[in-house]
């Protein structure tokens, strides 16, 4: 260190700020060149000016208490290695000439927004087929109400820390092959925030919030399908400090239906009958959404023919209208019959001319493209 200002105004390392004062102004009722205009005198003066110039700013004075010199050219990195007149005066000015960002400088905020939450909600295929309200319970961070978000006991308050003094962090100056380089970092004792809490509030623990169960009541959309997210802005966790609160996404689980089956807006079912039901023809009721209808099986229905029933699916979440109710068919053969339905079904064998089927063979299962092949070409 170049100049020892503690010397020059004949203080202790650790005089107080009053003392650093009181001994300056003495100096300088001796030395101000009014008084005595001796060249010398005049130097000396000039020592003490830029001695109280230090130690009277808290800050400099911590950069040459750690053995810098903000003083000297280098804008508190002194000596011959310094970076000379018009350098960088500490490593984050390094930092933001070469890569051109500024680093966050001052205390850290105590209150910042708090976390989204996501919560699983199970309904049914009715109710995401047409919109319903559901009452939610649910567990978030609400703000402390004994200290109203501030984190200190009531009757108290934050103070400043007194070893960043307010500024949320500590500069630390070490020597490099550059010269004197001063890195900023937080604040060990405030943890970059500038102030500390004495006495924590005793039912937040000095966090602002606590945990809480409320009721939330939630609009479900007609529509929704499995997976659907639902917003709700500022109903999640509220941040620290008594942040703003972050949203809630409730997040969609529908039930499997005993019936049907969606595939998006669209509801599929199987009906099982009777061959003699499918080849005279009935009417068969089903239990829709809507309430009960009959579905019209024709005459001579063959097993996996399709039945729809249409506007009586799910409703579609972006537009109007809804899906359609698919009913697959599946004839049911009988595997036993008494002598009796055996001798009948003969009969009408004979009176068919079915006696000894040869069959219809036919290359194996058309897919779709061949299907469609197929009828472009009148087949």
């Amino acid at each position: 260190m170049a100049t020892d200002y503690y010397a020059v105004l004949g203080v202790r390392r650790d005089a107080s700020q009053d003392d650093i004062k009181k001994a300056f102004r003495r100096l300088a009722r001796e030395l101000h060149p009014d008084v005595n205009p001796d060249p010398k005198t005049q130097e000396r003066f000039k020592e003490i000016n830029a001695a109280y110039e230090v130690l009277s700013d808290p800050q400099k004075k911590q950069v040459y208490d750690l053995g810098g010199d903000p003083l000297s050219q280098a804008g508190g990195a002194g000596g011959a290695g310094g970076f000379g007149a018009g350098g960088f005066g500490n490593f984050s000015d390094i930092m933001d000439a070469f890569f051109g960002t500024a680093s966050q400088r001052g205390p850290r905020s105590r209150t910042r927004r708090g976390q989204d939450a996501m919560i699983r909600l199970e309904i049914d295929l009715d109710e995401a087929a047409f919109g319903t309200t559901k009452d939610l319970q649910v567990d978030t961070a609400i703000v402390c109400t004994t200290c109203s978000g501030e984190g200190a006991a009531p009757g108290t308050s934050a103070q400043t820390c007194d070893m960043c003094r307010g500024r949320g962090e500590v500069s630390q100056v070490t020597r490099s092959f550059l010269g004197q380089v001063m890195t900023s970092r937080p604040c060990p004792q405030c943890q970059g925030f500038g102030t500390v809490v004495p006495t924590p509030c005793p039912e937040c623990a000095g966090d602002g919030r606590v945990r809480s169960r409320r009721t939330l009541t939630v609009k479900i959309p007609a529509g929704v399908d499995n997976g659907t997210r639902i917003q709700l802005a500022g109903e999640g966790e509220v941040g620290p400090g008594g942040g703003p609160a972050g949203d809630l996404y409730v997040e969609i689980h529908e039930l499997p239906h005993p019936t049907f089956q969606r595939r998006g807006d669209d509801l599929h079912c199987t009906v099982t009958l009777p061959m003699t039901a499918a080849a005279l023809g009935t009417k068969v009721p089903l239990e829709t959404l809507d309430g009960t209808e009959e579905v019209d099986i024709r005459p001579g229905t063959q097993s996996g023919q399709s039945i729809p029933l249409h506007g009586r699916g799910v409703t579609h979440l972006r537009g109007g209208g809804r899906g359609d109710l698919i009913v697959h068919v599946e004839v049911l053969t009988p595997t036993k019959l008494d002598p009796e339905q055996e001798r009948l079904l003969r009969e009408l064998a004979q009176l068919r001319g079915e006696e000894r089927p040869t069959g219809q063979f036919q290359p194996g299962q058309q897919g779709l493209f061949s299907r469609l092949k197929d009828a472009f070409n009148g087949r």
